[in-house]
């Protein structure tokens, strides 16, 4: 899948992720602004004009169409390798973590804080804590995938983006191996 392609479907059903709406409406953009390349046409029809024939997406969910831009004054592309590791880092993290792009794992072999099993972990405590107040009321689910698939809407609103990009003829949504999501919170500690 392109980036267009992914940013689309954050556009269909928020960036937010689906254990995420459990907790919130879903999160789209206001505004996408290019640093270069940029041309007005091209850029809406991947974000969102493509996908306008779309069937009606269950609430809270909708097809959203941010304000698109480029900036007035671009520096020259300079060609070349992306860089093999990423940065991360928040407010109450107690420094950068610096992560090889190919492992996911860093410098030492432990594996990202942003790695599934650690936002799984850190999620199955803010579900304990908050559940009588979420958005979605379940039992607690027994694993990531049952967490998951539980926001029924979130993964309704989902399936009706991935039909819109065959219907349109843009192909099948690529999908990863579900055994790589069916892990427990056991698993996790």
């Amino acid at each position: 899948m392109s980036c267009s392609d992914k940013i689309a479907r954050w556009n269909v059903v928020g960036f937010q992720g689906s254990l995420m709406t459990y907790f919130t409406q879903p999160i789209y953009f206001s505004s996408i602004i290019l640093g270069s390349l940029y041309h007005a046409d091209h850029l809406s029809r991947a974000m969102y004009q493509r996908l306008t024939e779309m069937e009606v997406l269950p609430p809270p969910f909708s097809l959203n169409k941010p304000l698109l831009s480029g900036i007035s004054n671009t520096e020259a592309r300079q060609p070349g390798k992306a860089p093999n590791f990423s940065v991360n880092w928040t407010i109450g993290d107690q420094g950068l973590e610096v992560i090889n792009a190919t492992t996911g794992k860093d410098d030492l072999g432990r594996p990202s804080r942003l790695c599934k099993h650690a936002l799984y972990t850190r999620w199955i405590d803010l579900h304990s804590k908050l559940s009588s107040t979420l958005r979605i009321q379940t039992l607690e689910p027994r694993s990531y995938h049952e967490a998951k698939q539980a926001a029924a809407q979130y993964h309704s609103a989902k399936q009706t983006l991935f039909r819109a990009f065959l219907q349109a003829g843009l192909g099948a949504w690529v999908k990863k191996p579900v055994e790589q999501d069916q892990f427990s919170f056991s698993n996790c500690v």
